[in-house]
């Protein structure tokens, strides 16, 4: 089958790289990544498939494999098969009920978080500070306050566009008519609205495997 079927372009959400979905058993997280670096390459050579990142995505990415003390064998194929570009924010078009919706959903969650805290300072009135048991350096009072910052984030954050990353990655793939690739649910949520393609990060790799696959393999290139 010819590799003109398969040429497309991806925008990598750095959750593709982390999420242990990817990883096959006892693999760990470096070599995982490494796969699946080398299925991209095999996949740009072979077949024109094109993968690119935002910028602060591929900052918030290094940042994350840095913490994780990767080799720099991951940064090196990083930077060769995975294409650095910056969305242009300023040619994209994005229609009048996106922004709508964002305005509408961000009012109901503003009302969402302000019912989660009150109903914690009221739980914190009626705890009065009292020890926490089992716990000899926490009081009842700090356990509100730890309850009420997850609760908080999740009524204020899951779902919706909260960074900048996250909006640059629907751009950009807006932009290049792209398909989104991640494992985050608020995003694909939103690519439903952007208008785009998306796939599951933990599928991505076994959909580029398929692709290569289908194709002739005398003629395969692959990277060491």
């Amino acid at each position: 089958m010819s590799s003109e079927a398969f040429k497309q372009r991806f925008v990598l959400d750095t959750s593709v790289f982390l999420t242990e979905e990817i990883r096959r058993d006892d693999e760990s997280l470096e070599d995982a990544i490494l796969r699946l670096l080398e299925s991209i390459a095999n996949a740009r050579l072979n077949l024109g498939i094109s993968c690119y990142v935002p910028p602060t995505i591929h900052d918030e990415l290094t940042t994350m494999l840095e913490a994780r003390e990767v080799d720099d064998e991951v940064y090196s194929k990083l930077n060769t098969w995975v294409i650095r570009k910056h969305p242009d924010r300023y040619g994209v078009a994005i229609p009048a009920n996106v922004v709508y919706s964002f305005v509408d959903e961000m009012s109901g969650r503003v009302d969402r978080g302000l019912r989660v805290s009150e109903k914690a300072v009221r739980r914190a009135e009626a705890a009065a500070g009292e020890p926490l048991e089992d716990h000899e350096h926490m009081t009842q009072t700090d356990a509100v306050i730890s309850d009420l910052r997850e609760k908080y984030r999740d009524a204020m954050r899951r779902g919706v566009l909260d960074s900048r990353e996250d909006f640059d990655l629907l751009i950009l793939a807006r932009e290049l008519e792209a398909g989104v690739v991640t494992e985050d649910g608020g995003i694909i949520d939103w690519t439903e609205d952007f208008g785009l393609r998306y796939i599951r990060g933990r599928e991505f790799p076994d959909l580029l495997e398929q692709y290569l696959t289908a194709v002739d393999p005398n003629s395969k290139r692959t990277v060491e």
